[in-house]
């Protein structure tokens, strides 16, 4: 890093934290070297580590508001979506109601069947593995509205797979997008009713759902050349793969229970989420998992990462939408997870704020 600690001691931060003066020293020293060193506009950084737990904030949710980020600011997470669309199928599955190798079929709702390929259907847990062959996003289709049901049926009905399911991994949003309206039929209600229900609210996350947020304390997102996104509403066929709002303190509350490893109540649920069910070696092809780190395997939406070095087994996600890219790992054995946010599309940052998480676990939790 680049900055002198002199500089480092001009900044205010904004903290919420607990009894754990190394991991509150650790965190806030993280955070402002990394303000610092990218010049993003805003950046809030939350870890917990056994009872314990820290937050800061460091710049402006939005330039020229004079609002620090805090515990509270609501963000935007993208794809860590995903790991609660995995949940919402570890739920449905812990209660009996389905196996996670249950053909798709016509409960995607907006296709009487999925393609196949090689005599293989794509089956639940193909599809929150990133391992169902469909592409990572819908192609325009001519006079339909993207994301609407006609668009996701004219892309799922007649295109062949990449690859046949269970084979390879390639990062797919119409995956998770279609998982989402699978369980929904499955559930016979609306997709957010049941994630609400089934994961949200036993979980304890009040301030997580779809709704677009009002008032000043949300973090705005910037474009590489430094102009806001405007996030539009929420579009309900895009539930899967993201679209959640929540904060750094329900980010710990859901660290904490990812973390929960004896626990238990949601034992089975934890359990199932976490499983490395689909393992690298063989694969072919592997596409758009390394970003945030090498992938040895998946679990429903997770990416997991071997133990290497002093650095222990890590489950992460990574989330990028309408210009604020977060980052959220834990290492279960160790007790240890980190979620960190920044609003602006800098993608060396975002890769290079995996890293820091990544290495931040492994000074705290080393093997």
């Amino acid at each position: 890093m680049k900055y002198a600690l002199a500089a480092i001691a001009i900044l205010a931060a904004t903290s919420a934290s607990a009894n754990d003066p190394l991991l509150e020293d650790a965190i806030e020293f993280t955070g402002q070297i990394f303000y610092l060193d990218t010049g993003v506009p805003g950046l809030v950084i939350a870890a917990v580590r056994g009872d314990e737990s820290a937050v800061f904030g460091f710049g402006e949710v939005a330039r020229g508001s004079g609002l620090e980020p805090d515990a509270d600011t609501v963000i935007g997470v993208g794809s860590v979506t995903k790991t609660f669309t995995g949940l919402s199928l570890a739920s449905l599955a812990a209660q009996g109601v389905v196996s996670l190798t249950d053909p798709v079929g016509s409960h995607a709702g907006v296709v009487d069947a999925l393609p196949g390929e090689d005599g293989r259907q794509i089956r639940l847990i193909d599809l929150a593995t990133h391992s169902s062959g469909l592409p990572r996003e819908l192609a325009p289709v001519e006079g339909v509205e993207k994301y609407s049901d006609a668009s996701f049926a004219a892309n799922l009905s007649d295109a062949p797979l990449l690859f046949a399911p269970g084979s390879g991994v390639l990062y797919s949003n119409v995956g998770f997008d279609v998982l989402a309206m699978s369980l929904s039929d499955i559930a016979g209600a609306p997709y957010a009713d049941l994630l609400k229900s089934d994961v949200l609210d036993r979980i304890g996350l009040m301030s997580t759902s779809y709704e677009r947020p009002q008032g000043a304390n949300a973090m705005a997102g910037y474009d590489w050349n430094g102009n806001e996104i405007d996030p539009g509403d929420p579009i309900e066929n895009r539930q899967g793969a993201s679209g959640l709002y929540t904060t750094a303190n329900d980010m710990l509350q859901y660290l904490r229970w990812n973390l929960d490893r004896f626990g238990e109540n949601d034992a089975e649920m934890r359990a199932l989420s976490h499983a490395a069910w689909l393992i690298r070696d063989g694969l072919d092809p592997v596409s758009g998992m390394d970003e945030s780190g090498h992938m040895n395997a998946m679990g429903l939406g997770w990416v997991i990462m071997m133990p290497e070095g002093d650095r222990p087994l890590i489950i992460q996600k990574a989330g990028g939408t309408d210009g604020v890219f977060s980052y959220l790992a834990f290492a279960p054995s160790r007790g240890v997870g980190i979620f960190m946010a920044i609003n602006q599309f800098n993608f060396s940052a975002s890769a290079e704020m995996a890293q820091v998480v990544n290495g931040l676990i492994a000074s705290l939790a080393p093997r």
